[in-house]
């Protein structure tokens, strides 16, 4: 089961958005950066995997087994669809 959140929010730190599958999680970053003086905004993903330890608390790897590539792959598919869909939104409010 995948479990999107985007963050609507503008003036928040957090992600754009989470892709989760398991106990793996995507999740897409707006930075900004400067070239050549201009100011451009570049997203990012981070990937993670979360599970509990043997004393019951929770960690978080990007090391994944053979049963987690699968879902890694497919957050960061939605990840990219995601970075996709916000690019083509940008240019489209450039163009009006």
């Amino acid at each position: 089961m995948v479990v999107r959140t985007v963050n609507k929010m503008e003036k928040n730190n957090g992600p754009l958005a989470r892709f989760k599958a398991g106990g793996v999680t995507a999740a897409v970053w707006d930075n900004s950066i400067t070239v050549k003086g201009n100011v451009t905004s570049i997203k990012k993903v981070t990937l993670e995997r979360r599970y509990m330890d043997k004393s019951g608390n929770w960690k978080s790897s990007n090391s994944f087994g053979r049963d987690e590539v699968a879902l890694a792959k497919y957050c960061l598919d939605k990840a990219f669809e995601f970075m996709l869909e916000s690019t083509e939104g940008e240019a489209n409010d450039e163009g009006n």
